[in-house]
């Protein structure tokens, strides 16, 4: 118990910083800047930069001067015998006198220095980290790119249901008032039994719409702030409204954008997938090099009956050897032309890849400004039929009250009303995702 109370006295304080540190109230950018920062995949995203420059180290560090170290120590608990001619010490020709060449124990303490003077692989290698390190730069700008098309897709969400909520409430106001005053009708005889139903149903049916609409709020607000980076309970504020952020968005202008193929990341990409291919043919083709490399070491030797290889007395014997190696591949029965030719396939299979992927981003292009297009269309029409809806949607009210109008003739006005102000809604947030669409495809 006293170590919980401790902890959670240690835990208070950074938990209080970073509520301070960090805003609650966001407009679009601001939050799109903020997830950028603390999201949790852009956060990995930077990780693998780090991995790749770190891989990148390694493999150059290959290729620099590598010491080793070894220590060793033996007792032959059953020491090797060796067999003499006994003729060497006087004995009878044609018999062998067993010997003990060595004492039991032994020590050795060796240094080595290694150093690499041509390896064709090494050079491939070191070549190839740079495309690798490019690649974890392009797909840090891949998830820089879905990071804020989630964050603007979340952010629209949360705005539509907060409208969705605030519509419906409106509604429920609206139609409460009406279903009042024709029950009173109903009551003094004045007005039909079914009146009050259609409008009981109409009324029941916007109840169940708002509490969902409400619950929608709630889980859209906490995928926000999943895709911010944020704990999903916190109390973000988003300071932008529905209406005044799809007017920003719409920017003409945008179509007329100059496209540059090089600059889609998923061109990128794959375009590294194309270098990574050809590093590994060459790669294969270095196999048939030989390889150089040079060697140094020192050694010290001790031998002995008893372990006195600490005591200053004891008597160390050096060595010390400098060589090269060269190794020559000669015959592999084929086997490296097999792989050298896996390598090429493979590296045409890329390039047909990547001619494949610049075709589907020209079609991407053009089916986003298309869209794009389409949505701002859209928009301006679902405003139109909201406006119009609104107006039969009135007239049919005051009909109604004058008792020129059935009770089914007005709720057919409401759902139409109802439906055209959720597709104006569904409008907005649509032109709001179609122009980051496009310019995810323009890079912009």
């Amino acid at each position: 118990m006293r170590n919980s109370l401790i902890t959670l006295l240690l835990i208070i304080p950074l938990i209080s910083s970073w509520a301070q540190d960090t805003p609650t109230q966001f407009s679009l950018e601001e939050a799109i800047n903020f997830a950028l920062e603390n999201n949790y995949s852009a956060i990995n995203a930077d990780r693998d930069i780090l991995d790749a420059r770190k891989q990148k180290w390694e493999v150059i560090a290959t290729g620099l001067p590598q010491i080793d170290a070894n220590i060793s120590y033996q007792n032959q608990l059953k020491q090797p015998v060796s067999l003499i001619p006994a003729e060497f010490f006087g004995g009878e020709p044609g018999t062998f006198q067993p010997v003990v060449f060595s004492p039991p124990q032994s020590a050795n303490a060796t240094a080595t220095l290694k150093q690499q003077i041509f390896d064709g692989s090494y050079i491939v290698g070191v070549q190839a980290t740079r495309a690798f390190l490019s690649y974890s730069q392009n797909n840090k700008e891949k998830t820089a790119q879905e990071v804020r098309k989630a964050v603007v897709e979340a952010y629209g969400n949360v705005l539509l249901a907060r409208e969705t909520v605030a519509i419906a409430q409106n509604n429920i106001e609206t139609l409460g008032k009406t279903l009042y005053e024709t029950q009173k009708l109903f009551e003094n005889g004045l007005g039909d039994e079914e009146s009050v139903e259609q409008l009981q149903i109409t009324l029941a049916s916007l109840e169940s719409s708002l509490k969902n609409a409400q619950r929608l709020e709630v889980i859209t607000l906490q995928m926000l702030n999943l895709m911010m980076g944020l704990p999903i309970e916190y109390n973000t504020i988003l300071t932008e409204n529905l209406d005044d952020l799809t007017k920003k968005q719409i920017n003409p202008g945008l179509l007329e954008s100059e496209f540059v193929m090089e600059n889609n990341v998923d061109y990128k990409l794959v375009f590294n997938l194309n270098e990574q291919r050809y590093y590994e043919l060459k790669l294969a083709r270095s196999r048939a090099l030989p390889t150089l490399n040079a060697f140094v070491n020192y050694s010290y030797f001790a031998f002995g009956d008893d372990f006195n290889f600490l005591k200053s007395e004891q008597e160390w014997f050096e060595s010390s050897v400098l060589g090269v190696d060269l190794k020559i591949p000669l015959f592999s029965s084929l086997k490296r032309d097999a792989s050298t030719q896996r390598a090429k396939i493979a590296f045409e299979k890329a390039k047909t890849q990547l001619t494949e992927t610049e075709e589907k981003i020209r079609l991407a292009l053009d089916r986003a400004r298309s869209d794009y297009i389409f949505s701002i269309e859209e928009y301006e029409t679902k405003k139109k039929n909201l406006d119009l809806a609104a107006r039969i949607e009135n007239k049919n009210q005051i009909k109604y009250s004058e008792g020129l109008a059935s009770s089914f003739e007005l709720r057919q006005a409401q759902t139409q009303l109802y439906a055209a102000q959720q597709e104006y809604l569904q409008s907005m947030v649509n032109v709001i995702n179609k122009k980051t669409d496009l310019e995810t495809i323009l890079n912009n």
